[in-house]
């Protein structure tokens, strides 16, 4: 497990420093930000660097994890765990769209700050959940 954690922490650096994402791929420079940042993840998931290729899947089960936190709060009727885990799939989602920005738009800096704030953000939220429902 703790592998899997060193190597998710270093991820986002991988990719911002040593992965060169092409100017000109499905998605690039979007007049229509949604659809194109779903045509940007699908570029990715097929033809993307492997670097990219695994923090996409990494960012997207990430998404699909706290929608299925929320789903298990909601059921337990735990009012903290609802709250937190709104939070941090705010902060994921956040993420997710700055990250897709990120590659987009050709690697601007404020997207990548934004991408750590929306991942800090999931992190100190789930954080939070466990410390006060322990």
């Amino acid at each position: 497990m703790g592998v899997i954690l060193s190597a998710a922490k270093n991820l986002p650096l991988l990719t911002n420093f040593y992965i060169q994402v092409p100017s000109a791929h499905p998605g690039a420079y979007p007049s229509n930000y949604f659809v194109e940042v779903v045509q940007g993840v699908i570029w990715a998931l097929s033809h993307g660097p492997q670097w990219l290729l695994f923090h996409v899947i990494v960012g997207l089960l990430l998404f699909l994890w706290s929608l299925i936190l929320i789903v298990l709060a909601i059921a337990a009727r735990r009012r903290a765990w609802i709250i937190t885990t709104i939070l941090g799939l705010i902060g994921i989602m956040g993420a997710g769209f700055n990250s897709a920005s990120f590659m987009n738009f050709g690697g601007q800096g404020f997207s990548s700050m934004l991408m750590s704030v929306g991942f800090l953000l999931a992190v100190i939220s789930y954080a939070v959940g466990f410390y006060i429902t322990r």
